[in-house]
């Protein structure tokens, strides 16, 4: 087993959250250990190397598939690969044949093929609330990563996930804009913490295929609108052409009284008792 002071693990009896780069989280509440949208390969540097945009990561994955212990439940927000990766998912599927995976019935075929033909894949469109686990219940949100985008049945794409578990509320929005829809499904889930992305969007990537997500400032005004009190930035700092200065979020915060805003460091968890950041 990894040493989890080397990417963040918090303990059993510490709840928290280590971040694992991108979208990616290890969500320890004291009832539950719960993965989301681990992004811990080079596949997307092999694959568009020597390409304009040749997706270098700019931090190494801080932990492999290999090293990390078993969670609850692995929760996939979409299919782009630095959310649901094979390098990534399909090694931890074959250490744990029983680990359920929560991925979009949209991609549930892609999902197959990325995580193994004898995956556990828990297949959901936005509008479920499941309880895969034993305390553990999942609100299914929908999301728009510029657009909401749905299959040919009417199933959401990009989806979020609200989380309750151990007494703690939290929401992981996935890739997505604000849009109105969304701000209402959130703020009725009244989640007390939120993990947005603050990236922001540009037409000329949007024109060269890549779509973006909420800025900094959207994210803390979401927040502020669903009435939770913290925020925890993500989506930044993974890929040079599709990032955010975090000293933006620094400044954010600092000048900022509600929500608190952290942002996320590898190997430093943040307490789900937000006593601040917590080396591990």
């Amino acid at each position: 087993m990894a040493d989890h002071s080397q990417w963040g693990r918090p303990l059993p009896d510490r709840p928290g959250l280590a971040w694992l780069g991108q979208a990616g989280f290890w969500i320890e509440t004291g009832a539950h250990q719960i993965l989301v949208d681990p992004y811990l390969s080079d596949s997307l540097a092999m694959k568009y190397a020597g390409q304009p945009m040749d997706h270098i990561r700019l931090m190494p994955p801080p932990v492999s598939p290999a090293q990390l212990p078993r969670p609850g439940i692995v929760l996939v927000t979409h299919a782009h690969t630095d959310h649901m990766d094979g390098e990534t998912l399909a090694p931890i599927a074959a250490r744990f044949p029983d680990l359920p995976f929560v991925v979009p019935a949209a991609r549930e075929a892609q999902a197959r093929a990325r995580i193994g033909a004898a995956a556990r894949l828990v297949a959901v469109d936005a509008g479920d609330v499941i309880e895969p686990l034993d305390g553990l219940q999942i609100h299914v949100m929908p999301a728009a990563h510029e657009t909401r985008e749905r299959d040919a049945a009417g199933r959401h794409l990009f989806l979020g996930y609200g989380i309750v578990s151990g007494g703690h509320r939290i929401y992981h929005s996935g890739d997505t804009v604000p849009f109105n829809d969304l701000t209402s499904a959130v703020a009725e889930f009244a989640p007390q913490l939120t993990l947005l992305p603050v990236n922001g969007r540009s037409a000329a990537l949007h024109a060269a295929g890549v779509p973006g997500n909420m800025t900094l400032d959207e994210a803390i005004g979401m927040t502020r609108a669903v009435g939770a009190r913290r925020m925890v930035a993500h989506h930044f700092g993974m890929f040079a052409f599709n990032t955010l200065d975090p000293d933006l979020i620094d400044r954010a915060a600092a000048a900022t009284h509600l929500p608190t805003i952290l942002r996320p460091r590898i190997g430093r968890p943040i307490s789900l008792a937000f006593r601040g950041m917590k080396d591990g």
